[in-house]
């Protein structure tokens, strides 16, 4: 059988100031540790944007004071988000009204 190539998944999130303080906790103690024990799920980072973030949307250029949460993956392939264990980790519970979030998998090329 053919090896795989790893593939990153990439999760940003914004969150409302309001609950910023539980979230990072939550996400910190509860749902990155239980992402990492998902099997298929070899790595995972948390980051966070500081600074302005530079836009450009059909040529025009602006900035946006808006604080970005990042959270990079490494995973065995895309089929590591169908476990049953990812996906019973998977969402933001309670805090998902609070949040404006973006996932995707990018493979390499």
């Amino acid at each position: 059988m053919a090896k795989q190539t790893p593939c990153i998944l990439i999760v940003t999130a914004q969150i409302d100031a309001s609950v910023e303080d539980a979230w990072n906790e939550w996400y910190d103690e509860v749902h990155l540790p239980a992402a990492l024990a998902c099997p298929g799920v070899i790595s995972g980072a948390r980051y966070v944007s500081t600074g302005d973030a530079s836009k450009i949307d059909h040529g025009e250029r602006s900035t946006e004071m808006t604080k970005i949460y990042t959270t990079v993956y490494e995973i065995e392939s895309p089929q590591t988000l169908l476990t049953p264990e990812f996906k019973a980790m998977r969402g933001w519970y309670h805090f998902s009204e609070h949040i404006k979030a973006r996932t995707q998998v990018l493979q390499l090329l």
